[in-house]
């Protein structure tokens, strides 16, 4: 087994992200970020709905049912955004535009790092219950009943492209090149457009609700929870997974994947079971290395760092832990 460090907090490990630093950050159930390390802020009164990383790549953006939106780096927590008496289901960053955006019911708001008078709010025809901005941070998707609504995050007034199908969906994620969306749904698939024509992928053959997704390998590939092992979609060229097989790699019949993370540009991946185990893999040879061979409680969050030497994890019961890829 690598070298691992074990934690066991007191509450839900609600995620988990790598800084600009390298440390393992987690946001937890009980309104706490916890730092690698030992630094702790309290950052809610209540529990930590959705967290992201800071645009600047320190500390993490979390959102709360206190209906805040709280910045926590080193020692210090920072309001961006409050809305009282509301839950705050998801929040989005962007690196690349500086921008912060979080769902509170039907509404989307977005705030500028650099600018404190900037806001905007996007209103949904049905509750919002996640975000996640393009590569270059300009467009916004949100995904709500019905399908994905897309905004030019700085834009004031606009009407949003509406990319359509029946259901509920419920997480979202841009391919990097920004050609493609995906949504996970509440049936047992996900669904896909090519943004520029919207033509629809039904990508579906899952035994459960695929939850958790993650582009790896300069976006040739795309990994899913979901099944026994984790799927992999093929996403090179201009027709991404269209008429294309998945892959599934590290199948267990005893267990299921619930959380995945990829390298963004190398081949590796990162699983969480929910029996509480975790392994990594390189899918260029399908090794798989053990980061956490107990069984316990469900893995709730998962991270692995852009050099796929260090992936962090968090279970439904506070046991979280760090370990090195070797």
């Amino acid at each position: 087994m690598p070298d691992a460090s074990l934690s066991t907090f007191d509450a839900y490990v609600t995620a988990v992200s790598f800084d600009a630093a390298g440390r393992a950050v987690f946001a937890l159930g009980d309104g706490t970020v916890r730092f690698q390390g030992g630094a702790s802020v309290q950052a809610h009164d209540g529990a930590i709905l959705s967290a992201a990383p800071h645009p600047s790549g320190e500390g993490l953006v979390t959102a709360g049912d206190d209906g805040r939106v709280v910045w926590s780096h080193g020692s210090e927590a920072a309001e961006i955004a409050s809305l009282p008496g509301r839950w705050i289901d998801a929040v989005a960053a962007s690196s690349a535009s500086g921008l912060i955006a979080f769902a509170a019911g039907r509404d989307v708001h977005v705030r500028d790092v650099a600018d404190a008078a900037f806001a905007r709010t996007f209103a949904h025809e049905k509750s919002v219950a996640d975000l996640a901005f393009e590569p270059k941070g300009r467009r916004l998707a949100a995904a709500t009943y019905g399908g994905a609504w897309l905004w030019y995050a700085r834009i004031d007034s606009q009407k949003p492209a509406r990319l359509a199908w029946a259901g509920s969906h419920v997480a979202v994620a841009w391919s990097p090149d920004g050609k493609f969306l995906i949504s996970a749904m509440q049936e047992n698939q996900l669904h896909g457009w090519r943004v520029a024509d919207e033509k629809n992928m039904r990508m579906g053959g899952y035994p459960a609700k695929p939850r958790s997704l993650a582009f790896l390998s300069k976006g040739n590939l795309l990994a899913t929870s979901g099944a026994n092992g984790v799927v992999v979609w093929p996403f090179a060229g201009a027709t991404g997974p269209m008429g294309k097989q998945a892959a599934e790699v590290g199948y267990d019949e005893a267990a299921m994947v619930v959380r995945v993370a990829g390298a963004p540009a190398l081949p590796w991946v990162a699983a969480g079971l929910d029996d509480g185990r975790v392994w990594a893999c390189d899918l260029t040879g399908q090794r798989i290395i053990p980061l956490k061979a107990e069984k316990g409680a469900p893995v709730t969050a998962l991270a692995i760092t852009p050099d796929a030497k260090t992936v962090a994890w968090g279970c439904e019961d506070g046991e979280a832990g760090v370990a090195s890829v070797s």
